[in-house]
């Protein structure tokens, strides 16, 4: 008993450093007040414009007119303008601070809340619009600025042709606040599965790729899981489901495909086996190895990916600025046509199913839209 209560302290103490560790690395870094979504007035510089879709489940706070991390009730839907720096570097954002500067800031320049139609209708106005929506559900220990400068990056390094939406579910935002944040995308659950169903519904959507991350690609999943369970297979059959270093413990994955069974856009996940924060998700869960850390390297992982008919991208040559290795995702707007390339080359090899890709090259192409030339087979 003595043993094995002293391999037990061990761990503990080891998921303790570990968790310090991480703290370490995201301590550094302030972190964006609600005062960046307040639109501001610039200067004409050359830069991009961006606009993006939200809808969240989180609670208003009347006193910045942020959001907070408590569960509401019900949800709120909004539409941003941007103005992005046309130069930058990679996926960093810099947030305004005092008097916003748009050559180096990303920037709000408009704010506005919607109507659950209006915010519908806003989706398919594009002049450009091709039936595809692209919703992004963000991870563990983000806030609600966080999640929307980060989608608005990625729709600015992308160059999509409808605006992104933006599905915000209550974290904690915290770095110890894990097991809250598990609970917290559970709740969320219906509230996804509502936006999903009511952009399904629309007849001018054919497609909704949903884009979860990390812990947002375990929401994703339960979704989509909960809506097959209720029969919509109208709705599950227009999602494109990516899922970038998903935090989901292997088997539960595994349950989570049978219950959704074979989709007629195979799931892509898009992984890092030196994914450190989820690293620090296995420790925390009992040891048990995560979605987004599979060794595409192991051939009974090959073989698994190729029976579960999932297509699977190792992105890990992808830069990262969180210190982590768990932000490569974000880069990967840029690169959009090389992974089509990369791709294409791989399935004339006849290496169906796996892909590492190569970050030696740069375009512009989305992640989104790029979903059905990466995994449309």
């Amino acid at each position: 008993m003595h043993f094995f209560l002293s391999i037990y302290a061990c761990r503990a103490r080891y998921s303790l450093v570990v968790l310090a560790v991480m703290v370490s690395l995201t301590g550094c870094a302030s972190r964006p007040s609600a005062e960046v979504l307040q639109p501001a007035a610039i200067q004409q510089v050359e830069s991009e414009k961006v606009t993006l879709l939200s809808v969240t489940n989180r609670n208003k706070v009347k006193e910045d007119g942020g959001f907070g991390s408590q569960w509401a009730s019900d949800l709120t839907y909004e539409r941003y303008a941007f103005s992005i720096p046309s130069d930058r570097k990679g996926s960093t954002i810099i947030y305004p601070s005092g008097r916003p500067d748009p050559r180096r800031q990303f920037v709000v320049t408009s704010r506005d809340q919607l109507t659950r139609k209006s915010w519908i209708d806003d989706a398919t106005r594009s002049a450009n619009f091709d039936g595809t929506v692209a919703v992004f559900v963000h991870g563990y220990n983000t806030n609600y600025q966080e999640a929307l400068f980060r989608a608005a990056q990625m729709a600015a390094d992308a160059k999509t042709l409808s605006p992104p939406i933006l599905f915000s579910w209550p974290s904690a935002a915290s770095v110890t606040g894990y097991v809250t944040d598990r609970d917290a995308a559970l709740y969320s659950r219906s509230e996804l599965e509502s936006v999903l169903k009511a952009l399904a519904e629309t007849p001018k959507i054919k497609r909704v790729v949903l884009f979860g991350h990390s812990m947002g690609g375990f929401l994703s999943m339960e979704a989509a899981r909960q809506l097959k369970l209720q029969g919509r297979d109208d709705v599950v059959g227009k999602l494109q489901i990516i899922l970038a270093a998903p935090d989901i413990d292997v088997d539960v994955f595994r349950s989570q495909l049978r219950d959704i069974g074979m989709l007629r856009n195979p799931i892509a996940l898009l992984v890092s086996k030196n994914d450190r924060a989820l690293a620090v998700s296995s420790i925390l869960g009992g040891e048990r190895p995560r979605v987004g850390r599979i060794d595409i390297d192991d051939p009974l992982v090959r073989s698994e990916i190729k029976a579960a008919h999932v297509s699977v991208i190792d992105i890990s040559s992808l830069s990262s600025s969180d210190g982590l290795g768990h932000d490569r995702y974000a880069a990967l707007a840029r690169f959009g046509g090389e992974l089509v390339k990369a791709e294409a080359r791989a399935r004339s090899s006849g290496d169906v199913g796996v892909l590492v890709f190569d970050a030696a090259g740069a375009a512009a192409a989305s992640p989104f839209r790029l979903a059905g030339q990466i995994v449309g087979r």
